[in-house]
């Protein structure tokens, strides 16, 4: 399971004039498909006069990704095709590239087009800023007094965040894990305490 990926930190944007074309790439962080839409549509709205909104988004990460693209009107792959081969190629996850054209009177033809479209992409890429995105899996769990402190260290040693804790008839400990670090904690946690403390089967099915 990937739970960790680089995303899109902030917000990007480049010119580039190519014989008179003027190609204004944009690029952020889309964590849905839904926000990837508006993004496109919202950077449409910023330059209402160009002559293509051509866009390229990948949403989630290795497996779970969902890719799409548009030429928006420019010769079919010559726009969108090589904007989403270095959106794939940037190792990024998370983010929506979109390029808008100005025409400036000379046609670049389909080479043209498609060395154009690369570079902005490439470049507005190059400049956004970074970070590492974690998906993180809740754990809720109830342990004996005597095992707390064994238990802290166990959730410590599997990178686990304590949200909240409630000090009752028992110990009730809200967790965060990393979710790929969910199914070891488990099998840690039942061998610590032999198999009087468990993740609930309801945590383990939302997994």
């Amino acid at each position: 399971m990937t739970d960790r990926y680089p995303v899109p930190a902030g917000y990007a944007e480049i010119e580039l004039v190519i014989r008179r074309s003027q190609f204004i790439a944009n690029a952020a962080c889309t964590p849905t498909v839904a926000e990837a839409r508006a993004f496109i549509a919202e950077i449409s709205r910023k330059y209402p006069d160009a002559g293509h909104h051509v866009y390229a988004f990948a949403v989630g990460f290795g497996s779970s990704v969902v890719h799409g693209m548009s030429d928006a009107g420019e010769p079919s792959g010559t726009a969108g095709k090589p904007t989403l081969a270095v959106v794939r190629g940037s190792g990024l996850g998370d983010v929506t590239v979109v390029t808008s054209r100005y025409f400036g009177g000379t046609k670049l033809g389909t080479g043209g087009l498609v060395k154009a479209y690369t570079e902005a992409a490439q470049l507005v890429l190059a400049e956004i800023p970074r970070a590492e995105k974690i998906e993180w899996q809740p754990v809720n769990l109830h342990a004996p007094y005597h095992y707390y402190e064994a238990v802290m260290r166990l959730v410590k040693q599997y990178q686990g965040q304590v949200q909240n804790e409630d000090f009752g008839v028992a110990v009730s400990l809200g967790l965060n894990f990393p979710a790929s670090m969910v199914d070891l904690f488990g099998a840690a946690l039942s061998e610590l305490t032999s198999g009087q403390v468990t993740i609930p089967d309801s945590t383990k099915e939302d997994n």
